[in-house]
């Protein structure tokens, strides 16, 4: 049987808290999602005025880039390039720019989505939160 690393308590908050203290340096009202490798939510913050929708948006996109292990704006791009047939991919509704998946050894660990401002500024914040525990 083989080992893995995991995302621990204290890791997810180091995630949220740079993820935030990027937002709010660019007074960007977003929603961060954390989640696990499967998937699954592990932390989140929704800052003040950020769109109810974005809270949503946030997670899908962090599954997104856990379980296909590779930023979600690669599916975007995919998609705005012709493979449509992508947007009836199982479980992938979020397939925007805005999460980063966290690595470490050649693991991923979960990712980072983020939702609410421009998608480049929800990128630049999930890499943040990101660079918190993994080099991005």
């Amino acid at each position: 049987m083989q080992n893995k690393p995991y995302l621990e308590h204290a890791d997810v908050r180091k995630i949220l808290e740079a993820a935030r203290a990027e937002a709010w340096t660019h007074h960007w009202t977003v929603s961060i999602s954390v989640v696990d490798d499967g998937g699954h939510l592990l932390g989140f913050y929704r800052l003040d005025g950020a769109p109810a929708l974005s809270s949503e948006m946030a997670t899908a996109k962090a599954r997104t880039a856990a379980m296909g292990k590779r930023e979600s704006r690669h599916y975007e791009e995919m998609i705005n390039q012709g493979r449509t047939a992508f947007l009836s991919a199982p479980n992938m509704t979020g397939m925007l720019e805005g999460a980063v998946p966290v690595i470490l050894h050649n693991h991923v660990l979960g990712a980072v989505g983020v939702s609410g401002a421009k998608s480049n500024e929800d990128a630049q914040v999930a890499r943040a939160g990101v660079a918190a525990v993994a080099p991005v």
